[in-house]
């Protein structure tokens, strides 16, 4: 029953609302499917499947509102779980920013679902797995891996009239592979709405090859580098900077983009013109459902265009404050690159550093956006055009603000991050990039 169809999801909504006595009510229903294989020490440790199915129901009186939940279907639970909503809703104080339901929304086309995702098997995920074990124990490396894979359904209706219905797939696939010695290591992620585009041999081999490569890392000093990120590295700093985007936390002197003395800096520019990133729930690559789970329709729409921030991310409650359009929180990331590849950019680096990933980044000053965190899992010296040498990683403190205005140039995009799960939506298109001035303000000793 995990995953029901748009007339089926229906039929269970249009009931549950014929229950309400309350004002209004709102009712979301989801569903998902998924697998996973997971292994270590070159062999699976763990596998399964589940299936899960959930309805809540959100009532509400005037500005007071209560919500309940269930996973049973039958007439006498639906009623049951009704009522219990609108129990608590008369319970509950009044919430000053509540919003009144939309009414009936237009979405576009939704491209999240994959018939070959759809259909993965216990056997295509153990294939998967042997097809990173066999290759990592030939070259005397052991491989940590985890795939995971879902389908699903997200449908929501209300009493205003609003009804949404979005099925997605998706699979992410995430390996790290370490020379026996212990003192090479090397990663590599994979995300897709469509597994035919996954291959784990090919994913698993630049993990090994990272690994081979980064074997007796060299100490070098801290300080300010150029530094060329491989996607994985910049998605992480430039998903913290566009989650920082929200109109209110600019509007109340939050953020990195509120302005001293007061207001925003919309439509301002904030880092170099050669940045564009946008939003764009029918893009083929990284396709995201085109709504919100509040059912407000996502498009199209800039978030930052020749370094000037185009748009800011209102909810609900604030854009009626503000009296402009709620601005919804995009599903999906695409920051336009070039044509270099990676190997373009290491010949045209004369003295630079080759970042891997990053890891564990938490948050300095969130005025102005400044970062710490890590390199891992392959970090390398290059000079004259070739990586010399591994090196040691670092820790770093930097903002994604900063590097964007320190640009030198920018790679091929690569999709990176998360699909988000049913809901769809989550990943993005992130470039190679090559960026100067890098702060890194320490060594760290883990590989």
């Amino acid at each position: 029953m995990a995953i029901l169809s748009k007339e089926e999801a229906r039929k269970i909504l249009e009931k549950v609302l014929s229950f309400s006595k309350a004002d209004g009510c709102e009712v979301n229903l989801n569903g998902s499917d998924g697998g996973n294989i997971r292994y270590a020490r070159n062999s699976v440790s763990t596998s399964g499947e589940d299936s899960n199915i959930s309805l809540a129901v959100q009532s509400y009186y005037g500005k007071k509102a209560g919500s309940a939940t269930i996973n049973e279907f039958d007439d006498a639970s639906l009623e049951k779980v009704v009522r219990r909503a609108e129990e608590l809703a008369k319970l509950a104080p009044e919430n000053p920013e509540f919003m009144e339901p939309l009414g009936p929304q237009t979405y576009g086309p939704s491209k999240t679902w994959s018939e070959a995702t759809a259909k993965i098997t216990p056997d295509y995920r153990a294939q998967a797995a042997a097809n990173s074990i066999g290759p990592a124990s030939a070259k005397d490396i052991t491989a940590a891996g985890f795939l995971e894979d879902n389908r699903g359904f997200t449908a929501m209706m209300n009493s205003k009239g609003l009804f949404a219905y979005n099925q997605s797939t998706n699979v992410d696939f995430t390996v790290t592979m370490r020379t026996n010695d212990g003192t090479g290591s090397g990663w590599v992620t994979r995300n897709f709405n469509d597994v035919s585009k996954l291959d784990t041999a090919e994913a698993s081999k630049v993990a090994i090859d990272k690994a081979l490569m980064s074997r007796n890392a060299k100490a070098i000093e801290p300080g300010k580098y150029t530094v060329i990120l491989e996607p994985a590295a910049a998605g992480d700093l430039i998903g913290l900077m566009l989650f920082g985007m929200n109109a209110r936390q600019a509007d109340e002197g939050r953020s990195y983009l509120s302005k001293k003395g007061g207001g925003t800096k919309l439509n301002e520019k904030i880092v170099d013109e050669r940045v564009n990133i946008y939003t764009d729930p029918q893009h083929d690559d990284v396709p995201a459902s085109p709504w919100m789970p509040n059912g407000l329709a996502r498009k199209k729409m800039d978030l930052i265009r020749g370094g000037v921030v185009k748009n800011l991310i209102y909810d609900r409650y604030w854009a009626s404050q503000k009296n402009v359009e709620a601005v919804p929180l995009p599903g999906n990331r695409i920051m336009e690159g070039g044509s270099a590849s990676l190997e373009d950019m290491i010949k045209d680096t004369k003295k630079g550093i080759l970042v891997t990933r990053f890891w564990y980044i938490r948050a300095v000053d969130p005025q102005t956006l400044l970062y710490t965190g890590l390199t891992r899992d392959g970090t390398f010296y290059i000079e004259n055009g070739v990586i010399k040498h591994p090196i040691k990683n670092f820790r770093f403190n930097e903002s994604p603000v900063i590097m964007l205005n320190n640009l030198e140039t920018l790679g091929k995009q690569v999709r990176v991050g998360g699909g988000g799960g049913p809901g769809g939506g989550g990943s993005s298109l992130i470039p190679y990039m090559k960026i100067r001035d890098f702060t890194f303000t320490s060594l760290s000793d883990a590989v």
